[in-house]
């Protein structure tokens, strides 16, 4: 392979040395071959360059993980992102979140392997802004283009109409947090009418929210993510709950892990959620 070579002579050299990493592989970005280390550029990639991803995460191929359908994420061969899985996948590029290893970026800028980061979004806007810049990385920014229309469009369809529902609602996670303010969720969510809950006022993303702050103050509508452990199964069905006049729905975390195309179909199950018995 094209980077044998160059694996061979950085391990005899123990990756030393003061020099920078040498350039990127030249030649058209049409023949480049993508190796994704996140599930959020998995789907993207899926979409937009199908042809030129060699390999997405172990995440895609985990279906409580993942941020795609997992027969089409099997498509392609998973990694869990070690150097030799890369270099033996001949990888052009690698796509990775900014949780990278130290170790393996450095690993990578030595043989000369681009690594494009992407970090997590917290806004529609700035998901967008994330397709289109990946998509120009790998010389697909008409792919890149295509796919964020489609999501403007999916979101302009789920939006409600005029004088539509607009329930207030929390979307519990596992384990009782919320995504809180600043979560990409929480935009899209009040982008379709879903008022967040004041009962998840001032909270960030992460922070959790007790119980006994939704019975103080309940919101119309409660989602929840995906199927319950053992204590959330016991707070979701908690006597008091059961009480209170709200309705409850299950949004998967598949649908919130990441933004790209997971965008469509959140929007959709969100709005088919927010118009049931409206």
């Amino acid at each position: 392979m094209r980077h044998a070579a160059i694996w061979l002579a950085a391990l005899a050299f123990g990756f030393g040395g003061c020099a920078g990493p040498p350039p990127p592989p030249a030649g058209p970005t049409d023949q480049l071959r993508i190796v994704s280390l996140n599930p959020c550029s998995d789907a993207i990639l899926a979409e937009i360059a199908p042809g030129k991803l060699v390999a997405v995460s172990h995440y895609s191929h985990d279906p409580s993980a993942g941020s795609m359908p997992v027969d089409r994420a099997r498509r392609w061969p998973s990694t869990g992102g070690s150097v030799e899985e890369i270099l033996a996948m001949d990888a052009d590029m690698v796509v990775a979140s900014t949780f990278l290893p130290p170790a393996t970026r450095s690993a990578l800028d030595k043989l000369g392997i681009p690594v494009v980061t992407l970090g997590m979004e917290n806004t529609v806007a700035g998901s967008l802004g994330q397709v289109r810049k990946l998509a120009a990385e790998v010389g697909e920014a008409q792919g890149g283009e295509a796919l964020a229309h489609r999501i403007e469009a999916a979101i302009a369809r789920a939006a409600p109409g005029e004088g539509g529902a607009s329930p207030t609602t929390i979307l519990w996670q596992p384990g009782g947090i919320v995504p809180g303010e600043g979560a990409l969720v929480v935009d899209l969510m009040r982008r379709l009418g879903l008022r967040p809950a004041s009962a998840t006022r001032g909270l960030g993303q992460g922070d959790r929210l007790p119980l006994e702050a939704v019975l103080a103050d309940p919101p119309q509508l409660l989602l929840h993510a995906g199927p319950s452990g053992d204590e959330e199964s016991r707070t979701l069905h908690h006597p008091a709950l059961r009480k209170l006049a709200m309705r409850r729905a299950e949004f998967s975390p598949q649908l919130y892990f990441c933004g790209g195309p997971s965008l469509i179909r959140a929007a959709e199950r969100l709005a088919e959620i927010r118009d049931e018995q409206a």
